[in-house]
């Protein structure tokens, strides 16, 4: 049984990202042949040390009897997306959890817990999220350019600025995806500005945050939008940082507080 869980893996749209990015200027394999690869190919030792530099080389799950805040904690440490809930006996995956669907829960229940102090304080001063060194693209540079960023810097999402810094829009990871959609791949030297143009799949708009608005809002808008993360801009909408489902996260559950270990505990009790 252990075998058999052994073997799980999980194929993320990083992996695809990775691949593009590698083999979009190299002679050794010629494009329009990925599609025909197995996925069995990209498992190869051949190809590790390649696209999977920086990938995990096993798979992190949890067990069905684990807390939230384990799944919590693996998911902030690990820097992963999905966890997969297995099954220690079968194997078998029972679940996949999220940022998502654990902050829309934590949103949920919250009228059952007394406010912390801290969720009305401003963003600003909390100092949740990324406020330096923003990765970001230019709507002139090629989409090329932005898998790059992807891979460098290992970001979820770039926002796409025009000459003045200003967010036109955004494009995430899985819009990545509609390069294998729509069989684009080919032609990665595009300007962003028509990549995004050419999205034709779900599209996470640009859903901004100002500095002075407090945490309690900021919650709000991400669970109500169903997005990812937020753009902090100034009235001028020029870019001035990134507000991830992770940073809320870490900072709801994770940061060492009395009043924020308090809500988490007793929610939990409940």
């Amino acid at each position: 049984m252990g075998q058999q869980a052994a073997e799980i893996c999980m194929l993320t749209i990083t992996d695809f990202i990775n691949i593009l990015h590698c083999y979009y200027k190299s002679p050794l394999v010629q494009m329009y042949e990925l599609e025909n690869h197995k996925i069995e190919t990209w498992r190869g030792d051949s190809f590790q040390n390649i696209y999977l530099q920086c990938s995990n080389h096993f798979l992190i799950s949890i067990s069905p009897e684990a807390s939230l805040f384990d799944a919590i904690y693996s998911l902030l440490k690990y820097k992963i997306h999905r966890l997969p809930v297995i099954d220690p006996e079968s194997g078998n995956v029972l679940h996949i959890l999220t940022h998502k669907r654990i902050l829309k829960f934590l949103h949920i229940f919250q009228k059952k817990v007394p406010k912390p102090a801290f969720i009305g304080r401003q963003i600003q001063e909390l100092e949740i999220g990324t406020f330096r060194n923003i990765a970001t693209v230019q709507q002139t540079a090629s989409l090329y350019d932005a898998l790059s960023i992807f891979v460098e810097r290992r970001v979820s999402a770039l926002p796409v600025v025009d000459e003045q810094g200003k967010v036109v829009s955004l494009y995430s990871r899985f819009d990545v995806i509609n390069l294998a959609a729509q069989k684009m791949y080919n032609n990665l030297d595009m300007p962003m500005q028509e990549a995004v143009r050419r999205r034709s799949c779900f599209v996470e708009g640009v859903i901004k945050c100002y500095p002075d608005e407090t945490l309690e809002i900021i919650i709000d808008r991400i669970v109500n939008a169903e997005v990812h993360r937020l753009v902090l801009v100034d009235r001028a909408d020029v870019v001035k940082g990134i507000i991830s489902l992770s940073d809320l996260l870490q900072a709801m559950v994770l940061t060492p507080a009395e009043d924020r270990a308090y809500v988490f505990q007793k929610l939990t009790c409940d």
